[in-house]
């Protein structure tokens, strides 16, 4: 009788030990769940509001040659135009300081990328004269942007996203910095501060400032123009991965915030979704890179950068065949440099 009390008292223990440990795991789940619920609910905030502030449309009357219209952004190809604005604050226009443009084709699987250097001399139609494409955003915005674009590329562009360098800064912070692999050791004056900053040759990890200077020295690379582009690709690919990793999502919102305060794009709000779906289906695609040839010239006192008309032209073939749905293009290797990996 005795064994047969204390058999049913330690199975009631069990028991009693049972359920605690159910509600605890239940307890545990619930807050786990809770606390997710309401970092949904914060991301979803942040991005309803973020969307409200980044939606700009373009004002089509302003350009000549009008995008694609009814892109079905998981099938088509597109073009998308980014652009980095030096000194825009508020209502304050500045320079276009960065212009790339991106042509994403789903079908054929294969991105290429345009980098127009800031001194390249241009027919600016807002400002009725040719002149540095930089100066383009100061005379008439994304718009005169656009059309100075399509004085030397054409093809129409479809998306555009803009973001000026204090909202760089503020994203790459959000993120807890980024880590590139520096392609040789060089100095760079830090924005602000005005410090001189070393970069070292391999592997660092950037805060908003120094990822700043690392993508703007054009002076000391001994490839000009051409490696400040790779370099830019570069911070922008880091940053796109990161942002999309699951480390970063107690971060997202941060993030999100910063997006709305710094860039604007006419990218559709209901299609953020499917650009997302495009990345995550292409980001180990290769990025081919298209070069703008050209010479160094002064005209009165001022220096310019002048394309190379057979330049211009083998680059408007390529970016034309490849926005068809079976592109087939034939690549001249004198304007285009294939990256050997995706992850450079």
């Amino acid at each position: 009788m005795i064994d047969a009390r204390t058999s049913r008292k330690s199975l009631k223990k069990k028991k009693k030990k049972g359920k605690k440990f159910r509600f605890f795991i239940f307890m545990a789940l619930f807050l786990l769940i809770g606390t997710g619920s309401v970092f949904a609910y914060q991301i979803y905030s942040e991005t309803k509001k973020a969307s409200e502030k980044i939606y700009a449309a373009l004002d089509l009357s302003k350009l000549k040659k009008k995008p694609h219209e009814n892109i079905e952004i998981k099938k088509d190809p597109m073009t998308i135009l980014l652009v980095g604005v030096e000194n825009q604050y508020h209502d304050e226009r500045g320079r276009s300081d960065v212009i790339m443009l991106l042509t994403v084709n789903p079908v054929t699987n294969k991105v290429y990328m345009l980098s127009i250097p800031r001194d390249t001399r241009v027919y600016i139609a807002a400002e009725g004269r040719k002149d540095k494409i930089t100066h383009s955003y100061s005379y008439g915005g994304i718009e005169a942007t656009i059309a100075a674009v399509n004085e030397l590329i054409d093809v129409p562009i479809d998306y555009y996203i803009t973001t000026n360098f204090e909202g760089f800064e503020e994203i790459v912070d959000s993120l807890g910095g980024v880590t590139v692999d520096v392609p040789f050791t060089f100095k760079a004056q830090l924005t602000g501060s005005l410090k001189w900053y070393t970069f070292h040759q391999g592997k660092m990890k950037l805060n908003g400032n120094q990822a700043l200077a690392y993508v703007r020295m054009r002076k000391s690379d001994p490839k000009g123009d051409l490696g400040r582009n790779e370099r830019q690709k570069q911070v922008i690919k880091a940053i796109i991965e990161k942002s999309t990793s699951i480390t970063s999502l107690p971060k997202l919102d941060d993030v999100i915030a910063n997006l709305g305060d710094n860039v604007r794009t006419n990218i559709p709000p209901s299609d953020l979704l499917s650009f997302i779906y495009l990345y995550k289906k292409m980001k180990d695609t290769n990025v081919e890179n298209l070069h703008l040839k050209g010479r160094d010239d002064f005209i009165n006192h001022v220096y310019y950068y002048i394309p190379d008309d057979q330049s211009v032209a083998e680059i408007n073939e390529t970016l034309k065949q490849a926005l068809q749905k079976n592109s087939n293009t034939s690549y001249t290797q004198n304007s285009i440099e294939v990256d050997s990996k995706s992850s450079n």
